[in-house]
């Protein structure tokens, strides 16, 4: 029914015209912000979603960061134990020079003082930002990842282990060479580091017991150009257990295992009295000598008045060598464990990113296309609403 006074006509052209408004609207939005999904009211689902998602991707984006610190860290501690490495083995050639008899050791001595200092220097300077990973054992960490889990966010870290390369003396150690125990030759103990030095002959053999060893002491024994270390630990001197005898039994281990030809450790507590005997059947004698170190002391303690004409001192070059080595691959192992995270970081980001863009992110090309087509409909509205508004028009011209 048509009625002069209700234009139903125009009505319906007019809202019409309004939809495809509100569709162009969002559409010349989608086309200049790039995104479907723009404020909550587009979706509040779908934008809440979003929205966490890109918290985390801000977090990851500091967790890179955090890594990158963490590998230029490492990085540095990582070159300064190589350059000790290679200064180590410089005096390790001295060493092996002051061995000859025409050798001017004193000379010598002094070049090794001389790289000594540089290891001390080294060693000090490998700092990054006052985190020194070579000059104590005070490790420290950095953060590896953020996990999520429901609506709880933690932030887990990756531990860098120091690696104790201190040259400073070793303290007075508790535990000591037990008196009344060896045979043969006596030990002798010389200055703070419990030196028990001796001369096994060809054929014949030596022993000797420890006495009070305390936890993180390290006993030492020196066979020739050899050294076997046992450290004492918690369980060995919790109650019931006897850390003396824990340590020789490992030593026994070390040195068996070592095949020295000739040369056999052999321990047993009761019908030895707890005494580590050394018996050398080889050809030629053989030096031991056995230390006992207090805890606390760096790797290198064994620099801090070193002598290369000692009777220990190429085994304890040798040793210090490969503990430097040791810590070095220590450090390039943890270096490539911290550029593998960044690695797996940087593609978790970039998929989370890929995730969030197809939650919330315009398809352009079908954007254009909807917003040529809905210009040509307002335009047809338009010239709607024009036509209808028309009629009534005419209508009531009628009646004048």
């Amino acid at each position: 029914m048509s009625s002069i006074l209700t234009n139903s006509s125009a009505m319906v052209a007019l809202q019409t015209l309004k939809g495809i408004n509100s569709s162009l609207e969002k559409t010349q939005s989608e086309i200049s912000t790039g995104k479907s999904v723009g404020s909550a009211k587009d979706n509040s689902a779908v934008w809440a979603i979003s929205k966490v998602m890109e918290s985390d991707v801000s977090g990851f984006d500091a967790v890179s960061d955090s890594l990158a610190t963490g590998q230029a860290m490492i990085g540095v501690a990582r070159t300064a134990t190589e350059t000790v490495t290679d200064l180590l083995k410089d005096i390790k050639t001295k060493v092996v020079a002051a061995r000859d008899a025409t050798s001017d050791t004193t000379k010598l001595q002094n070049e090794t003082d001389e790289l000594i200092s540089l290891v001390e220097s080294t060693i000090g300077a490998a700092q990054f930002n006052g985190v020194n990973l070579i000059d104590s054992g005070t490790g420290t960490s950095v953060v590896g990842s953020i996990d999520r889990s429901g609506g709880t966010v933690t932030a887990n870290s990756i531990t860098i282990d120091a690696q104790n390369l201190n040259t400073g003396a070793a303290a007075t150690a508790a535990g000591q060479l037990a008196a009344g125990t060896t045979s043969g030759t006596n030990l002798v103990v010389v200055g703070n580091n419990n030196d028990g030095a001796v001369s096994i002959a060809s054929g014949a053999g030596e022993s000797f017991a420890l006495s009070a060893v305390a936890q993180d002491e390290t006993i030492t024994v020196t066979l020739g150009d050899q050294n076997f270390s046992y450290t004492v630990t918690a369980d060995d001197v919790a109650s019931g257990n006897d850390a003396n005898e824990i340590a020789l039994s490992n030593l026994r281990d070390l040195i068996n295992a070592a095949g020295i030809t000739g040369v056999t450790a052999l321990y047993d507590p009761v019908g030895s009295a707890g005494e580590l005997t050394i018996d050398n059947q080889g050809t030629d004698d053989i030096n031991m000598t056995v230390r006992v170190r207090a805890d606390g002391a760096g790797a290198l303690a064994g620099l801090n008045g070193f002598s290369i004409t000692g009777g220990t001192a190429l085994a304890d070059i040798e040793t210090m060598i490969n503990s430097s080595i040791d810590a070095a691959a220590a450090f390039g192992a943890a270096e490539s464990r911290l550029e593998t995270q960044s690695d797996f970081l940087s593609k978790l980001t970039d998929a989370l990113k890929t995730g969030i863009g197809a939650l919330v992110d315009a398809d352009m090309e079908e954007a254009s296309a909807r917003l040529q087509a809905l210009q040509v409909q307002q335009q047809l509205g338009t010239q709607a609403l024009s036509i209808a508004n028309q009629s009534p028009q005419n209508l009531l011209s009628l009646f004048r």
